[in-house]
């Protein structure tokens, strides 16, 4: 392991922690990223709804709303030039009861009030008009034009890319254990060997708490895991919305979202679980067959769609709403902690706020003139995907249209994939109609045999 002074080491490469390596890497900071999956995203963000939120519903004033506003100019600034993708879909807050449409009137003078100003009251009729494949229950709606659709995971792929092709070091199947402060550097002790750094940023996630009281010897927050369940309707089913169908939300939840996905599936879920586990993503039966009622229940032709998948993550929700970001400046330690189901939309903001937490604690570098700036995978169906390009090889997954030279170069390129799942996150093999039951042979094959078990075990189980 590289025995180097570090500027900064980031403990876990989660999005947060990916657009945290990136925004410290381009400011001028030598940085160092710890990983304890095989494959980054291997924990919280490897399960979300892919929505990249304006902050209309985010609590005023808070770090969250701050975060999701700067994320979400971020996003648009670098969008092109790191080739992320945005389906500008819209949102319609959808009130099913007579309750929750006297609450709409309140949801959008909040909205405005916290700068969102296009947020507009829809009628029933309006709204019938432009989704014509909601159920006439609905009561009426807000439309909030800015709520987007985009690739949850190569968006936070290509903020670590570009970090590493700036000089960041990336360490996976790297559990940090324990670590010592002198008063000058910290020494963090891994299952890798032992990094020197003069900060550590604690972006752990779902085990930002564990981290914090491993090196700090206490926490001053705990993480209680929120499962978020999904079904996932065939290619299909996503012609019948345009927009993102939000519920009303409650004091406890966002609820139950329709969306569509850049992928071209249709999904329904999160739900909002609360439990002890913090490894525990599986699915039920009666839990999915409530998602897919609901889903039913607000988009009936969904009745004749077949599923094409089911999933579940876990969220680091905390025993507060609010994100646990704190200094500790006397231990030159930044705690970047309980970023629930927004971390997505405001990782980049975040990012910038923790720099500047940075800032305040006396450090600084000179920002680099002249950064690379790599392209993200392009895995969505209304881009230049690979298929269509010269050169691309064989096409392995029917389903998704994944390319040979896709599953090569996730293989071999800069975070080369070590696990099925990581494929999957890198190139979308396996992840459609038929779930891997066609590919997996010639994927085995393409891998030297080093995913077979992971293939074999997923295909046994459906």
């Amino acid at each position: 392991m590289d025995q180097s002074l570090f500027d900064v080491v980031v403990i876990g490469a989660g999005v947060v922690g990916c657009a945290v390596a990136r925004r410290f890497t381009l400011e001028g900071a030598r940085v160092a990223v710890l990983e304890k999956g095989t494959d980054i995203l291997d924990g919280a963000s490897k399960a979300n709804s892919a929505i990249l939120h304006t902050g209309f519903d985010a609590p005023e004033g808070s770090l969250e709303l701050a975060c999701i506003r700067d994320g979400y100019a971020e996003y648009q600034a670098i969008r092109d030039s790191l080739g992320l993708v945005q389906d500008n879909a819209g949102a319609y807050v959808v009130a099913w009861t007579q309750d929750e449409l006297r609450n709409l009137e309140s949801i959008k003078a909040k909205a405005h009030l916290k700068g969102v100003t296009d947020v507009a009251l829809v009628d029933a009729e309006t709204l019938g008009a432009w989704e014509p494949n909601l159920s006439r229950n609905a009561l009426g709606a807000v439309h909030v034009p800015g709520e987007s659709l985009i690739d949850p995971w190569s968006a936070p792929y290509v903020y670590l890319r570009q970090a590493m092709e700036n000089g960041a070091k990336v360490f996976t199947s790297c559990e940090v254990a324990e670590g010592t402060f002198d008063g000058e550097e910290w020494r963090v002790v891994t299952t890798k060997g032992t990094l020197r750094a003069r900060h550590v940023i604690n972006c752990a996630g779902l085990y930002g708490d564990v981290v914090n009281r491993a090196l700090l010897g206490a926490a001053q927050f705990e993480i209680k895991p929120r499962k978020g369940q999904f079904v996932v309707f065939d290619k299909a089913a996503s012609d019948l919305v345009s927009a993102i169908i939000l519920p009303v939300p409650s004091e406890t939840t966002k609820g139950i979202v329709v969306f569509r996905t850049v992928f071209g599936n249709l999904a329904v879920g999160p739900t909002a679980e609360e439990q002890d586990s913090r490894t525990d993503a599986s699915t039920d039966d009666e839990t999915l067959k409530a998602l897919i009622a609901d889903g039913i229940a607000k988009i009936p032709a969904l009745k004749d769609m077949p599923i094409t998948a089911t999933y579940a993550g876990l969220r680091p929700a905390s025993d507060q709403k609010e994100y646990r970001v704190s200094a500790t400046s006397e231990q030159n330690w930044i705690t970047v902690g309980g970023i629930r189901s927004t971390g997505l939309s405001g990782a980049l903001g975040i990012a910038r706020h923790v720099y500047g937490l940075y800032e305040k604690m006396g450090a600084s570098h000179d920002k680099l003139p002249d950064p690379v700036v790599p392209k993200a995978n392009m895995l969505s169906e209304a881009g230049p995907r690979d298929w269509k390009q010269d050169g691309a090889g064989e096409v392995v997954c029917h389903c998704e249209l994944v390319t040979r030279r896709e599953i090569e170069t996730a293989l071999h390129g800069p975070l080369p994939a070590r696990s099925l799942a990581g494929l999957k996150r890198q190139t979308r093999a396996t992840m459609g109609r038929c779930q891997g039951f066609y590919c997996s042979a010639r994927l085995a094959e393409l891998t030297d045999g080093c995913f077979v078990s992971a293939m074999a075990e997923r295909l046994s189980h459906e």
